[in-house]
């Protein structure tokens, strides 16, 4: 049914150039809000009302008449109907509907992509610092950023994974001084660990047992080796340089454990030192200077963000010479531009919000031909997690949260995933464990791989060769529940590059939900496995087209698509 749709939309462009000369390229099909109005909706002949000079009823009724002349409508269209001020609603023949169950068939997992553009993206998510497991806002992260890239590697493009991440600084010191005091043998609550609420550092040492794994493994002179980086302890408890290197790199290589339970790789990592170690912090400062859009007040650099739409201009550089964190993102967002990366969406927290404007505001005064709105943002939520419907807060291993992989371990990988992918990012979202592992249609995930395992149950219960579906006559699939189910199937494509130009995983959710309900309407309508075998092939061809479009939605959202539960 694609191919159907995109020989209507021709049919209507055709039309409404005849119409008015240009209007062509505004051609546009709707699925309408009721479906008892139709299959798809046309509003052209109210937009042409106006430059026609003319009733819209009236241009509707014109258009209509010029679309039933075309070859495509009388194949595919059973009637025209003019609604309302103008709307034209268009009902489709049994056999436009039917033909998407050969185009599933015939395409498989390529059913919904569409061919390579040769656009390059970027997409930049989780960038956790290594300073301890990745908790289940990570998590949250994680499943969008994958998704998203899934998505819009469905469009054609081509995408890369991209990991950042802060390799030195305060954070990093904390971590560095905190697995030095577990090595000294101190422990959190003993006389020499900071306690001093009137020292702001005290407050940020790290208390998890994973800290003392650290330490432990350190002083065993382990060797840890993660995605980007490998190091072997010297054992040496006064080595606090040794113990920071050892300490970063261990957890790189629990945050790719946690990443790999997920199913999870990145393509690049990138570190924030280098932005310092290559110079391009202290170049963009100077490029921006050069540029005058910075100037000096109260001992400070600023830069004249409010030139660009932001509330304020921002301090750049702090009296003490130090940079504030959001030159070091300007250095990197321009290293992503001249690596070739037209395109760049960064998955982060809400509580990056505040860094929006300026970093544009940045990028837009180095003057290096970034275009206005780069690069794109995607902010999520956090998450609260409901164990026995009391929240749950702090995990033993990190001391003040729930990590990903405890989330994980209670419940799975395809679990967290659809879970944390079902509500639009800026959403709060509550993860409730008990309702994540329960095997009925209340779980969201059990319900549509539930409905994919029942279809190769039905297929294999049948015991038939695949191939034997090819072409065979649909006809017999007229009734209202199998019609039903056709037109949502051949939504796909479209709900697809939606999706991926809104940056919304969630829409797949919602699409995938609605379709396994619709799957399971249609069983419990229709037996399959039918004495005559025309009806038995056309039905079996049906289930064996949703089963695919089920796999593939939920391959866009990294969760797999059970044969059996």
């Amino acid at each position: 049914m694609p191919s159907v749709k995109s020989e209507l939309l021709a049919a209507l462009s055709a039309s409404l150039e005849t119409l008015v000369a240009g209007a062509g390229a505004q051609a546009a099909l709707e699925s309408p809000k009721v479906a008892a109005h139709g299959d798809f909706a046309c509003t052209a002949a109210m937009q042409l009302a106006k430059p026609l000079q003319s009733n819209p009823r009236q241009v509707a009724q014109t258009l209509r008449e010029l679309l039933l002349a075309q070859d495509a409508c009388v194949r595919w269209v059973q009637e025209i109907d003019i609604a309302g001020p103008g709307f034209l609603n268009l009902r489709l023949r049994p056999a436009a509907k039917q033909a998407v169950v050969q185009d599933i068939l015939a395409t498989k997992q390529n059913f919904g992509r569409q061919a390579p553009t040769g656009q390059r993206v970027l997409v930049e998510f989780v960038s956790a610092n290594p300073t301890g497991p990745l908790h289940v806002g990570h998590g949250r992260q994680a499943a969008l950023g994958d998704a998203i890239c899934n998505l819009l590697a469905t469009q054609g493009q081509d995408v890369v994974r991209e990991f950042y991440y802060n390799d030195a600084g305060v954070q990093i010191n904390t971590l560095a001084n905190s697995t030095q005091l577990r090595a000294q043998g101190q422990r959190p609550g003993d006389p020499g660990w900071p306690t001093d609420p009137q020292d702001p550092a005290s407050k940020a040492f790290y208390n998890g047992d994973y800290i003392a794994d650290i330490a432990d493994d350190f002083k065993a002179c382990k060797t840890v080796q993660s995605d980007d980086r490998q190091f072997t302890a010297n054992g040496d408890v006064q080595d606090l340089d040794n113990i920071r290197q050892f300490a970063v790199a261990y957890l790189r290589h629990e945050q790719d454990l946690d990443l790999q339970a997920f199913g999870l790789r990145f393509d690049n990592y990138y570190l924030e030192s280098s932005l310092y170690s290559s110079g391009r912090v202290d170049a963009t400062v100077t490029r921006l200077q050069a540029a005058g859009k910075t100037y000096e007040q109260d001992g400070a650099l600023w830069l004249r963000s409010t030139d660009y739409g932001d509330d304020k201009d921002r301090v750049m550089r702090k009296r003490d010479g130090s940079y504030t964190y959001f030159v070091p993102d300007v250095a990197y967002h321009i290293a992503k531009w001249e690596r070739g990366f037209s395109k760049v969406v960064n998955i982060q927290g809400t509580d990056h919000h505040g860094t929006i404007a300026r970093v544009r505001a940045g990028l837009q005064a180095a003057g290096v031909g970034i275009a206005p709105g780069y690069p794109d943002y995607v902010l999520h939520t956090m998450v609260r997690v409901v164990r026995g419907g009391q929240e749950v807060k702090i995990s033993k291993r990190a001391g003040s949260y729930v990590t990903l992989r405890d989330l994980i371990e209670w419940t799975s990988a395809d679990a967290v995933r659809f879970f944390l992918l079902s509500r639009k990012p800026d959403t709060e979202y509550t993860f409730d464990v008990d309702l994540a592992v329960a095997k009925n249609n209340d779980n969201p995930v059990y319900y549509v791989q539930y409905a994919h395992a029942r279809i190769c149950s039905v297929l294999s219960a049948w015991g038939g060769d695949a191939a034997q579906l090819a072409g065979v006559d649909l006809s017999p699939l007229s009734s209202p529940p199998a019609l039903a189910l056709m037109l949502l199937l051949a939504k796909f494509p479209d709900m697809l590059s939606a999706a991926a130009q809104d940056f919304a995983p969630h829409d797949v959710t919602f699409y995938l939900r609605e379709l396994a309900a619709s799957y399971h309407s249609y069983y419990d309508a229709e037996r399959i496995l039918v004495d005559e075998e025309p009806v038995r092939l056309a039905r079996l061809a049906l289930v064996a087209a949703t089963a695919q479009v089920l796999h593939n939605g939920l391959a866009v959202l990294g969760v797999s698509a059970p044969q059996k539960m």
